[in-house]
């Protein structure tokens, strides 16, 4: 796909982040965008902002959808049919997500099986609704995001990430396995898996709403204890984050901060992260490494696999 002039493309998770820039800049470059995410307000804004921006001829929309309900995802799927007027899609984005169920032995079932449902069975679902629209384009691509996270199952030390990691290890063998079942079945479709490391986004922010949750500002006691378990809020204060008689107000504006820190503070932005995956998916490349901080643990586990959660041994020169 040398161009994505001409084309239509669907974005998932397209209301902020790096699915607004790809939103984004496929318009730019020509191509007609559907797009959704939980937020209708925010996607109509994403939507509209693209717009403004496209090439003339290219069309963009904005749809609410949770990608884990499947239900919701055909309807998705139905309406942009009806609004492009087509009968096939070019490219196929999955990269909504969020984060949360950082464990499996403390984190609640509902908030893992929460994240594991949008990172893994919205991957799925869209695929499922949308890989007989990308073999009836007779071009069509797949994209799906995994993470640094599916190439290395942690954070570092005392930052286990579980579900996420789950989700992500999952969305990475899919896609993998995909390759040779296309090649086989529907050599019309070509595949591409994402693995982006630190990017600026608002995942943080957007995972607490995704759960129900509000701003760390406002949470409640018992909903701050769910973010952050005794556990964690007890290395935070060790490693002198929080004070010692540390408040749910205290927590609040410490989680608040760090939501703006890693958006801001990231060493690669959304657009940049976006302009590399596409100029992967242009290239043919059926594996995108996005940031230095990916391809640096991708190359470390290669090479030590039996030291990946060795921390000290898989990160030394």
């Amino acid at each position: 796909m040398d161009s994505f002039a001409g084309k239509l493309a669907v974005v998932t998770g397209g209301a902020s982040g790096m699915g607004r820039e790809l939103v984004r800049q496929l318009a730019e470059q020509g191509c007609s965008v559907a797009t959704c995410d939980l937020s209708a307000e925010a996607v109509e804004k994403a939507a509209a902002r693209a717009l403004a921006g496209a090439t003339a001829g290219a069309r963009v929309t904005g749809h609410v959808c949770d990608v884990s309900d499947e239900a919701q995802v055909l309807r998705f799927r139905d309406e942009l049919l009806s609004e492009h007027a087509s009968d096939h899609v070019d490219v196929m984005c999955n990269n909504a997500g969020i984060g949360g169920g950082n464990s499996f032995i403390t984190a609640s079932r509902e908030d893992w099986e929460r994240t594991f449902a949008v990172d893994w069975w919205g991957v799925y679902y869209c695929t499922r609704a949308f890989l007989p629209l990308l073999i009836a384009s007779g071009d069509g691509v797949l994209v799906n995001t995994s993470s640094l996270n599916g190439l290395w199952g942690s954070l570092g030390p005392g930052m286990p990430n579980n579900a996420y990691c789950t989700a992500k290890f999952a969305v990475r063998g899919f896609t993998e396995a995909l390759i040779e079942d296309l090649r086989t079945n529907a050599p019309q479709v070509r595949v591409a898996v994402v693995m982006p490391g630190h990017v600026g986004t608002d995942i943080v922010a957007n995972s607490f709403r995704a759960r129900g949750l509000p701003d760390p500002e406002h949470m409640s006691d018992a909903q701050v204890d769910e973010v952050l378990p005794a556990g964690a809020k007890a290395k935070m204060i060790e490693l002198g984050l929080l004070p010692e008689d540390a408040t749910a107000s205290d927590v609040g504006k410490f989680l608040a901060r760090m939501s703006t820190d890693f958006r801001d503070k990231a060493p690669l932005t959304a657009a940049a992260a976006a302009a590399i995956i596409l100029d992967g998916v242009r290239s043919g490349a059926w594996r995108i490494l996005v940031g230095e901080d990916a391809k640096r643990v991708d190359a470390a586990v290669r090479a030590k696999p039996e030291s990946a959660y060795d921390y000290a041994e898989l990160f030394r020169a």
